[in-house]
């Protein structure tokens, strides 16, 4: 535990009666922000510098959701309206990282890619829902009817027709809150034969001249 001079507390302590946060003392005294800490909890703000000192409260929560907004306005503008051929490769690609090659299966924990593959499945591939096998893989400290009714609720299909539910060992709860998800499409030969050979293509696609252009 690192000690300050007397010289270093009586400033942290100004410096945090005017309403200084603690980012703001780390960086002027030259500490970390946990010693910082160790040393403002019981100095009082002054009256003329509460209303600034609330204001900064949550000032890393307000900056991220900002930046977040902004990257989701961006990203709105940069992807627009997706076409069914965009949709297509999108999928392809989904099941190129995380899809099975002997059978057409994707597992993964990721809920909104879950849900995305299961949507492009039915919407852009047309595959009936009731084609869909969903099976779950959880862990023993992971509640198994939330799982059941969050992983039903996301893909569409009953949790009366899951196919299995299978318990680890071991407790995963904090990082797999709903355990991992199975989707398997039922007599998918074909269908994971078209989705290989879409791969296949964009593998062996030369790149065209405007890329050569840009990236010469």
């Amino acid at each position: 535990m690192r000690k300050v001079t007397n010289d270093v507390l009586q400033r942290i302590t100004s410096l945090r009666q005017r309403g200084y946060s603690l980012p703001e003392i780390s960086r002027e005294v030259g500490i970390s922000k946990s010693t910082a800490l160790r040393y403002v909890q019981d100095v009082d703000i002054l009256p003329g510098y509460r209303q600034d000192w609330f204001g900064k409260r949550g000032g890393s929560r307000k900056r991220k959701y900002i930046k977040e907004k902004e990257a989701l306005e961006e990203a709105r503008n940069l992807v627009g309206q997706l076409s069914s051929k965009e949709k297509l490769l999108f999928i392809s690609a989904l099941y190129w990282a995380e899809g099975n090659k002997k059978d057409f299966i994707l597992t993964n924990t990721d809920p909104l890619l879950v849900k995305v593959f299961v949507e492009g499945l039915i919407g852009v591939l047309g595959i009936n829902k009731d084609r869909l096998q969903v099976s779950l893989r959880l862990y023993e400290d992971i509640d198994k009817e939330r799982s059941l009714d969050f992983w039903s609720q996301l893909t569409g299909v009953a949790k009366e027709r899951f196919i299995n539910v299978h318990i680890l060992p071991g407790k995963k709860k904090g990082k797999l809150e709903y355990g991992m998800c199975r989707v398997r499409v039922a007599k998918g030969g074909d269908l994971l034969k078209k989705v290989l050979a879409i791969n296949s293509l964009v593998a062996s696609c030369p790149r065209s001249s405007v890329d050569r252009t840009q990236t010469s």
